[in-house]
């Protein structure tokens, strides 16, 4: 199980010992997999290069990405509530995103190991892609342990068609915007 998944079981989905509320986990899963498919956007039509590995595409993605959902909650917030954050609400905010950066930690870890020449940039690249598409398929097994549901059979076709329609969405954006 990679960090990121231990971390929405172990970490910060509980707040002093105690669950998060659904709420809570249901936006920091959301942000899990909004940050995946985009960092996993950006880097799929990267052209890599013995010095070019796409590690600033993915990272500058991962944090702008952050800064707009943080931005965009905020002005959510203020409409949906009626007025200004309390500071444990923007807190809880700024919390509930840090799984979109997150989601370029194992993307550059690996696409890192391409530049020191441990392995071929593309290669680095092609695995890179992968374990986010594993990422994105694992957060199934997550969510049915946050309900405290068995890995059933089912559990694993949800994570293959999670998977697939996550690859449609990342097709699609590249499409549009490449």
């Amino acid at each position: 199980m990679d960090t990121e998944l231990h971390t929405l079981l172990h970490g910060p989905l509980f707040s002093r010992g105690a669950p998060l509320d659904r709420k809570n986990a249901a936006s920091r899963i959301s942000a899990y997999i909004y940050g995946n498919i985009l960092v996993l956007a950006a880097l799929v039509p990267v052209v890599t290069t013995d010095v070019h590995v796409g590690i600033l595409i993915v990272l500058g993605t991962a944090l702008s990405t952050f800064v707009a959902h943080i931005f965009a909650e905020a002005v959510g917030h203020s409409v949906g509530d009626g007025g200004v954050a309390t500071r444990a609400e923007k807190l809880r905010g700024l919390r509930n995103s840090v799984p979109i950066l997150s989601s370029a930690v194992l993307p550059c870890a690996v696409l890192a190991t391409g530049l020191v020449g441990w392995l071929e940039p593309r290669t680095a690249q092609l695995i890179a892609e992968f374990a986010i598409l594993v990422r994105i398929g694992g957060i199934v097994f997550v969510i049915g342990r946050l309900k405290g549901d068995r890995p059933t059979r089912g559990s694993v076709l949800a994570a293959v068609s999670l998977t697939t329609m996550a690859t449609t969405v990342v097709i699609v954006k590249i499409v549009l915007t490449h």
